[in-house]
């Protein structure tokens, strides 16, 4: 893996997503719990993270934005960076089961940054049964993607339980540099005038040229389909856009600040052989469990529903962004039905329901479209960007993780699970493979799903109704 390459500025994208964190219901906070084999060394802990602040300065960098300024907020050096405020030490509560971890857990997720710190904590967890422990990252999303996460992970991480890192001599620490309100001020000027100049030179490239002349060219043989392909193009628009108030859920419709934390494990060789078996891919075993299991939840409690309203990040990184450390990732926003009874027929049509999804022409449209909301006032973006999550039902996300064992200051990395930001949906729902074995992390707003443990006794028979393909 080559170097991690860092922007000092938000994309417009996810300035639009630190933004609308007017309303503390559309938090992007990512939360990660870590099962470990024994309680790590306190001071390699220490040391694992100041020498993980100095290789990715995102981990000492704040957020430092200008109400009066065109550009994006810009990432700094926190020039009073304090490691001891953001790892913290705590006794395991109750009997120290995972359960109790959660719990402790979900508190932890629900406090917001402090915005003028660098955006993540750690809390270690000593006194499990067992003699185990647990480490629980939290991580704003502005800060990376699911899939940029994971490359951080190999750098916070390590591959041995005695880490040569242990014994190597710390990097420097980055450079804090704080600017006047002059020199920011010019800065946010320079930066739109080097972006623009991008848009200018991209758009005077030869591929860019040369597909307006095809464009054009077409327009003149075609006019016909042409004509189709723009009404295309803004039905895509449109449905990217449209404003979603309502969940399809008829019992998934209340929301709050509170989170519920549970997980659901598997055995990723099983999951495999089961999307094999439908001439499938993990992901549509992922979702045909998850539909399976949501509609188990409503026929139980008396309020069966054919369709729920879905969130998928969909990973756009190429060969130019592959080395990102930000998000690189567009929202899929779509139904997805949950009246197929067959486990195989609801993998293949959640399949080419994806599919589709991903072929939508609207998502490269997605960083200009923020880049006009987020010119808007607060309160105005703030108000159309909910108004497109708050009537979303549950959001999944699959991310895939490390496929060797992982040690952090002495500790095996026994079990991991990622559970992700509702930012106004009812659930979310994150898979995160570890080794040979994935764990789901199931994220639930209590106000809206009363009965979590139904929820989680019925997606795990979702599962199994797949797997069993296996």
């Amino acid at each position: 893996m080559g170097e991690l390459r860092y922007e000092h500025r938000m994309s417009d994208s996810d300035a639009l997503m630190w933004t609308i964190e007017k309303d503390a219901m559309l938090r992007s906070t990512i939360t990660a719990v870590a099962l470990l084999d024994r309680a790590p060394d306190r001071e390699r802990v220490h040391r694992l993270f100041d020498r993980g602040s100095r290789i990715v300065p995102r981990l000492r960098q704040r957020v430092r934005a200008n109400p009066l300024s065109i550009a994006p907020p810009r990432w700094e050096v926190d020039p009073h960076f304090d490691l001891d405020y953001h790892i913290r030490t705590v006794r395991a509560p109750g009997g120290g089961t995972l359960r109790d971890v959660l719990d402790l857990a979900q508190p932890i997720a629900m406090a917001g940054f402090d915005r003028a710190r660098p955006l993540w904590e750690a809390t270690v967890v000593e006194g499990l049964e067992g003699d185990r422990a647990a480490l629980v990252l939290k991580v704003h999303h502005a800060v990376t993607d699911g899939v940029g996460s994971i490359k951080l992970a190999l750098i916070m991480f390590e591959l041995e339980r005695d880490g040569a890192s242990a014994h190597e001599d710390l990097p420097d620490e980055p450079e804090a540099v704080v600017l006047n309100q002059a020199q920011r001020w010019l800065d946010a000027i320079l930066h739109e005038q080097r972006r623009t100049l991008g848009i200018v030179r991209r758009s005077a490239s030869s591929s860019v040229t040369g597909a307006a002349l095809r464009a054009a060219g077409d327009l003149a043989r075609d006019p016909l389909g042409t004509a189709a392909r723009v009404r295309d193009l803004a039905e895509s628009v449109a449905r990217l856009a449209a404003p979603a108030t309502a969940p399809l859920s008829p019992l998934m419709t209340g929301r709050s600040l509170s989170v519920h934390f549970d997980t659901v494990t598997s055995s990723l060789a099983d999951a495999k052989a089961a999307a094999h078996a439908a001439g499938c891919t993990l992901n549509d075993v992922f979702m045909a469990a998850t539909a399976a299991g949501f509609a188990r939840y409503h026929e139980e409690l008396g309020a069966p529903t054919p369709a729920l309203r879905v969130t998928m990040p969909i990973n756009v990184r190429g060969a130019a962004t592959e080395d990102l450390a930000g998000n690189a990732f567009v929202p899929a926003r779509f139904p997805i039905p949950l009246d197929e009874p067959d486990p195989v027929a609801r993998m293949q049509v959640l399949h080419e329901l994806v599919a589709g999804q991903r072929g939508e022409p609207s998502l490269g449209l997605v960083e200009p479209l923020a880049g006009l909301l987020r010119r808007l006032p607060t309160s105005v973006s703030t108000g159309l960007f909910g108004a497109m999550l708050k009537g979303v039902d549950l959001v999944v996300s699959n991310v895939p993780g490390a496929p060797i064992p992982l040690y952090t200051a002495g500790s095996l990395v026994e079990s991991l699970f990622a559970f992700g930001p509702m930012t106004g949906a009812a659930a979310n729902l994150t898979l995160l493979s570890y080794e040979d074995r994935i764990g789901v992390g199931v994220n639930v707003d209590p106000a809206a799903v009363t009965e979590p443990e139904r929820l989680i006794a019925a997606f795990r028979d979702g599962w199994d109704e797949v797997l069993a393909l296996a």
